[in-house]
């Protein structure tokens, strides 16, 4: 398989990891049936996308690009969302999230 089709296996993965935490939050505390069940359903399609990308592209790549772009993804949707806005160094700190993803897949390598 290529290259290409782990990175498409990794966006499912993010998708879904950004969908279970949006979930995560309505269940109140899992409370709440509906949105609970939503979330059980989304992390389990997450981690399935992550185990087929993880076949592909390196474990460290693949969990440092999942963990940043869905840590990045899951702020802007508080700053939406719920109006959560970060401050500075939390967005100096988001910034450096995506510079080290960026940095990790174009100039990492692994032997």
């Amino acid at each position: 398989m290529t290259n290409i089709i782990g990175y498409l296996y990794l966006l499912l993965a993010i998708i879904f990891g950004i969908s279970s935490n949006g979930f995560l939050k309505t269940t109140n505390g899992f409370t709440n049936l509906v949105p609970t069940i939503m979330c059980i359903i989304t992390i389990v399609v997450c981690i399935f996308f992550l185990a087929k990308a993880m076949m592909i592209i390196p474990v460290g790549f693949t969990y440092a690009t999942y963990g940043g772009l869905t840590i990045t993804a899951v702020t802007l949707f508080g700053i939406f969302k719920y109006n959560q806005i970060p401050n500075v160094f939390g967005i100096i700190g988001i910034i450096l999230i995506i510079i080290g993803v960026i940095l990790v897949n174009f100039l990492g390598k692994t032997n």
